[in-house]
């Protein structure tokens, strides 16, 4: 059986215990929630599962991958280095370019972390043009990649060609996610349902004899503030909201991405919980949501505003933007920054959703450290220890911001 037909019979498995002790819950809790549909379980044979939803910490994806114009394979196993190094929960491999089979495979190898895939991109490839897609290839390349050892898919099944149809000059920044895009290029040039949608029991057939996670992506965000959450991403979320029951009664788990790449603060509160009320608290991931647009050069500042605010009101699962995002392929020191930027978003997330609870035990201890001037100490608990030991020798007793005028040190002696 699979986790969440186990978990619909109230059986406990080892991937559930291990979340639960994981987050320091009651493993009862975990199991209930798997049942209902609100916590996902991703997993990989011999490492540790990662659950996904609530009442569990937020949690962060980074994304790699070669583009069609960039292939640098080396650097993308760096990659993965530091996405593991600096507390990445998941990766998704989005290549375009090169062997990517062998990518994948290598990615797998040399990672401990849970692996998503996003099947159209390679389909894509393999196919050279949107026009020589078959459904026939697209589930060839599902199956590879799900018996490769991959952890969940991606795929963009909420919409119909009936959508695309209608969107035609209604938006300024049109469909900006690619797997989505490139769905929506499958089907115009072919006048074809969307492949998804149209054999979606059969996706769910694959995908549960592994036992993978399903994400319903989302293909109508919105690209920029100024394209608000219109009919169409709600249509999406409504038909991915039945997909993932659907999902559900063949005993897949699923993860649903929605809320949008931008949109303005003021509206993130409103659209997750919509988000949550359609989709009966199901786990939410979302890329961003950038607050702004005009960040362009340090999208990860904005993303991680967004991503706070997000989080905090209920999203369960992040992604990491880098200051790249918009520009070009991300540098490792693009990715290391992304990360750590989404790491304080989903930090700041989990204290408004949860207070000071056992996953703020290291800023407690940071700040008795801090106080007693214990910089080697102070630093061990930092979300990344290697940028103050850059600022700060930790054999240097005083910092040169106030020097002997020290507030800590006045206040130690008066009080």
């Amino acid at each position: 059986m699979t986790i969440f037909e186990d978990a619909l019979k109230g059986i406990t498995t080892l991937e559930m215990l291990q979340v639960a002790e994981n987050e320091k819950i009651n493993s009862k809790k975990v199991v209930k929630n798997i049942s209902k549909g609100r916590i996902a379980i991703m997993k990989r044979d011999n490492f540790n599962p990662v659950g996904i939803g609530f009442p569990l910490r937020t949690k962060i994806n980074v994304n790699l991958g070669t583009s069609s114009s960039t292939i640098n394979i080396d650097e993308e196993f760096k990659k993965v280095e530091i996405a593991q190094k600096y507390g990445a929960d998941t990766i998704s491999d989005l290549s375009m370019g090169g062997d990517i089979d062998a990518i994948r495979r290598n990615i797998l190898s040399i990672s401990n972390l849970p692996l998503t895939t996003v099947p159209i991109y390679q389909a894509i490839i393999e196919a050279d043009s949107a026009s020589n897609v078959s459904e026939d290839l697209i589930f060839k390349v599902v199956e590879k990649q799900i018996k490769d050892g991959i952890s969940s898919i991606v795929v963009h099944s909420g919409f119909t060609l009936e959508t695309l149809n209608l969107m035609k000059g209604k938006r300024i920044m049109k469909i900006v996610s690619k797997g989505g895009s490139l769905t929506a290029s499958i089907m115009k040039s072919a006048h074809m349902e969307n492949p998804f949608l149209k054999n979606f029991e059969q996706l769910l057939e694959l995908i549960k004899e592994h036992d993978i996670v399903i994400n319903l992506g989302n293909a109508m965000r919105s690209g920029c503030i100024h394209d608000k959450v219109d009919g169409f991403q709600l249509a999406e979320l409504k038909t991915n909201a039945k997909l993932a029951k659907t999902a559900n009664k063949f005993g897949v788990q699923v993860i649903l991405e929605s809320l949008g790449g931008h949109i303005i603060a003021k509206d993130i509160i409103n659209y997750v919980k919509l988000y949550k009320k359609l989709t009966n608290n199901r786990p939410l991931f979302v890329s961003g949501p950038l607050p702004i647009d005009t960040a362009t050069g340090y999208d990860h500042i904005a993303a991680a505003i967004g991503g706070s605010f997000a989080s905090g009101f209920g999203a369960d699962y992040i992604c990491a933007i880098t200051p790249a995002e918009h520009l070009c392929l991300p540098s490792l020191e693009d990715i290391k920054e992304g990360l750590i930027a989404c790491k304080i978003a989903a930090h700041v997330g989990d204290s408004m959703k949860f207070g000071l609870n056992h996953l703020f035990a290291n800023d407690l201890e940071l700040s008795k450290n801090r106080f007693s001037r214990n910089w080697k100490k102070q630093f061990e608990y930092c979300i990344d220890p290697t940028e103050p030991e850059k600022r700060h020798p930790v054999s240097e007793e005083m910092c040169s911001m106030c020097g002997a005028h020290c507030a800590l040190s006045m206040s130690k002696k008066i009080l």
